[in-house]
């Protein structure tokens, strides 16, 4: 069934309120969903509508939390998502942080005891439209498992960047440090695919190819002992800063009964005009890509997805009934 963009967001919102949410989280967190499926990213679109409404229902999360800043020193401060969802407390935390960053420079805003981020670049789109270059950590229950290691320790974690460009859409980067994003593996195991050789370990470290196995099992971090080692350091930045949990405390998403996972994310925001400039930013930054489109087939990051989302936004996307 193709729907409005709205539309979309009221029906997913709508499910969200019956399952215990207040209107501003499932507001909040409806937008988010449609916005990534309107992207083309379905591990983070619709299909979390049912896993967060699960989370409600068996108190994995409170729907009726609210976000406050908890502490605030210079350019530093910390969110306290309070078990809610991710969405209303990393809004929060970004949108405060723009006003300290315009007024120092640089901050670095974090968010402690919440819930899964979604698709990670979509939270730092205020920073860009305010001018500001952002970057992104996220951590999540462990999937993978540290270099050389057999059982789960860190999340996929992943890192996301947004550079503003002047009069054009910004460069958006997000990527997990798994060799693909665990939901992935799940839309595969939801549907009886396979996966390919190299994404993932099952429960006893051996290589698979079931969606199913692999989901019991480990993910394989991208690039080997290098995507490990960047796993250690977000895992680093979004709990030891932030006193959140580690990934290993924290349940899976895709089960129903489990804990309140009480993970957490940061945002590094950083002017421009604090240090080289604005004028010489812009010029940088298009001196770069000119030279990365001197190849044929070059696409910029963010370029695909915000296409997407621009046909989606008008001519609707596919809901389920």
């Amino acid at each position: 069934m193709r729907v409005a963009f709205d539309e979309a967001v009221r029906r997913a919102a709508a499910q969200l309120e019956a399952a215990g949410a207040s209107e501003e989280a499932a507001v909040s967190t409806a937008l988010a969903l449609v916005l990534a499926e309107a992207q083309g990213i379905a591990s983070h679109g619709l299909s979390r509508v049912a896993q967060y409404a699960s989370h409600l229902r068996h108190g994995r999360v409170d729907g009726q939390a609210q976000a406050a800043v908890v502490r605030e020193q210079g350019a530093a401060l910390l969110v306290d998502a309070k078990d809610g969802f991710a969405f209303p407390a990393c809004e929060l935390a970004v949108a405060h942080g723009i006003q300290i960053a315009k007024k120092l420079g640089v901050c670095f805003a974090g968010v402690t005891n919440s819930h899964h981020a979604g698709v990670l670049v979509d939270h730092l789109r205020p920073a860009a439209a305010a001018g500001l270059v952002g970057l992104g950590f996220a951590n999540s229950p462990a999937a993978m498992p540290a270099a050389g290691g057999k059982h789960a320790v860190f999340g996929t974690n992943p890192v996301a960047a947004i550079f503003p460009r002047k009069e054009r859409d910004p460069l958006m980067i997000d990527l997990s440090l798994s060799q693909v994003a665990r939901g992935k593996i799940a839309v595969a195991a939801k549907k009886g695919e396979s996966i390919p050789e190299g994404w993932a370990i099952d429960s006893e470290g051996r290589p698979t190819t079931d969606a199913k196995a692999a989901l019991g099992g480990s993910m394989l971090p991208a690039g080997g002992t290098k995507g490990a080692m960047l796993a250690l350091i977000v895992e680093l930045l979004v709990t030891a800063l932030t006193g959140a949990h580690i990934g290993a405390e924290a349940s899976s998403f895709f089960e129903e009964d489990g804990n309140r996972p009480r993970i957490g994310q940061a945002f590094f925001l950083i002017d421009p005009s604090a240090l080289a400039g604005r004028d010489v930013y812009d010029e940088r930054i298009e001196a770069l890509i000119s030279q990365m489109l001197v190849d044929e087939g070059v696409r910029l990051a963010g370029e695909r997805r915000l296409a997407l989302e621009r046909k989606a936004r008008t001519e609707g996307l596919e809901m389920p009934g």
